[in-house]
């Protein structure tokens, strides 16, 4: 009989799950279709065989399965059963995706002295991505992506908030000239004001039909920075002036994405922006830091069923300058998707936004426990299975999900 479909297990088979993603993508935009086999053996993917399909799997050592059109056909029936947990979703185009990242850091110039996961793996996956930054987002470009990732960043205009550990270092001197640099070149007096400008075209692009997705301090920032528009939060130290006293009692916690009720952190030599981030008072041992993946119904949840496909429910925590969510501090509508219970705290929330959608992951590394200024970047090809980086790129393939309508 006649093999006519490939699939890529993502279960214990697989050799190599984060290049797995990189020929879906691929074959997604060779001009393709693939589909994902949602819960079936850690979350699957295949698509029509094609020799040239199969050559590229044996040249960047992606395990693969070659099945008759019938067999194909068995699983999907298999899998349309009600009682059966899982669905399957066809990818139909590949989806156009933009880094927002410095473009010194684009260019190599490494004037921040650490790196990003996500720009990591999709070049590790080799999934192609161009790099946007304020000006590029000022100017209504992402209006030309479908997924958006927001690099290691400080929205709030306080540098990161590194000013006790490393004002006085060549890095930081130099990232602060060139943001005011970028300010001005923009018609903005601080910082804080070019950023803020940022993060509401952000959220025009994502109440518009984009696919937003933020790590680290990138994703409390962002909120932090919505809900004190048009307040000075940042200290002398960082803009020449002092913050408004009165800041904290002024926040709009209707302006942001995820968070509620949290406080500022007002000291700037404290290296943390608010009580967002479970830091400060975190006490959970480094040998038993795990969170846990929720499970959702692929038939009646796939957009969530799609961002948790893994081949492990529970997934070995990574920190950061935010490592976690503690839950007192997130919107009641947001979706929990990978939560620590004992240490009370998310790790991984999701939720709808417009016509659109955004993802919030806490950590900077996930294979580098505890990622330092100037630690060097982690080498992918030591973890091709990380449980952690398959998170990431589950948002990255998202995007390309037909939209399913189902019968109410």
């Amino acid at each position: 009989m006649q093999a006519a479909y490939m699939v890529l297990p993502m279960d214990e088979k697989q050799k190599n799950h984060l290049k797995s993603y990189g020929i879906t993508f691929w074959v997604l935009n060779a001009g393709s279709e693939a589909f994902w086999l949602l819960n079936y053996r850690g979350g699957s993917f295949a698509f029509k065989h094609n020799p040239i399909f199969e050559k590229e799997c044996l040249i960047r050592g992606v395990s693969f399965e070659i099945i008759p059109d019938a067999a194909f056909a068995k699983i999907q029936s298999d899998i349309s059963n009600p009682e059966v947990n899982q669905d399957v979703i066809k990818l139909e185009v590949a989806p156009k995706i933009a880094v927002y990242t410095p473009d010194f850091n684009a260019r190599g110039e490494k004037v921040q002295p650490w790196d990003d996961a996500v720009t990591m793996v999709l070049t590790y996956a080799e999934i192609p991505y161009d790099v946007v930054y304020d000006t590029e987002v000022l100017n209504d470009k992402l209006t030309e992506y479908d997924w958006l990732h927001l690099h290691h960043e400080d929205f709030t205009g306080q540098y990161g908030r590194f000013y006790r550990s490393h004002h006085t270092t060549k890095w930081y001197k130099e990232y602060v000239r060139r943001l005011e640099g970028i300010a001005a070149e923009n018609g903005f007096q601080k910082v804080s004001q070019l950023k803020l400008a940022v993060v509401k075209k952000v959220k025009e692009y994502v109440i518009g039909g984009g696919f937003m997705f933020a790590m680290c301090s990138a994703t409390d920032t962002y909120d932090i920075a919505l809900a004190a528009e048009g307040l000075d939060i940042c200290d002398s130290v960082y803009d020449g002036d002092p913050q408004d006293p009165n800041a904290q009692s002024k926040l709009d916690f209707t302006k942001t994405f995820a968070f509620k009720d949290f406080e500022l952190m007002k000291n700037p030599m404290v290296y943390e922006y608010s009580t967002i981030d479970h830091g400060l008072t975190r006490k959970v041992n480094p040998e038993t830091d795990y969170f846990t993946l929720f499970d959702f119904s692929a038939k009646w949840d796939p957009v969530p069923s799609m961002l948790t496909q893994c081949h492990t429910q529970t997934v070995k925590g990574f920190m950061g300058q935010t490592t976690a969510y503690l839950n007192n501090q997130i919107k009641s509508n947001i979706l929990v998707m990978g939560e620590n219970k004992p240490a009370n705290e998310a790790r991984y929330i999701h939720s709808p936004m417009g016509e659109g959608f955004f993802t919030f992951y806490g950590g900077h590394d996930p294979e580098d426990y505890r990622h330092f200024v100037n630690d060097p970047e982690t080498d992918l090809n030591l973890h091709p299975n990380s449980p952690g980086y398959r998170l990431i790129l589950n948002n990255v393939l998202f995007p390309a999900a037909k939209k399913k309508k189902r019968k109410t």
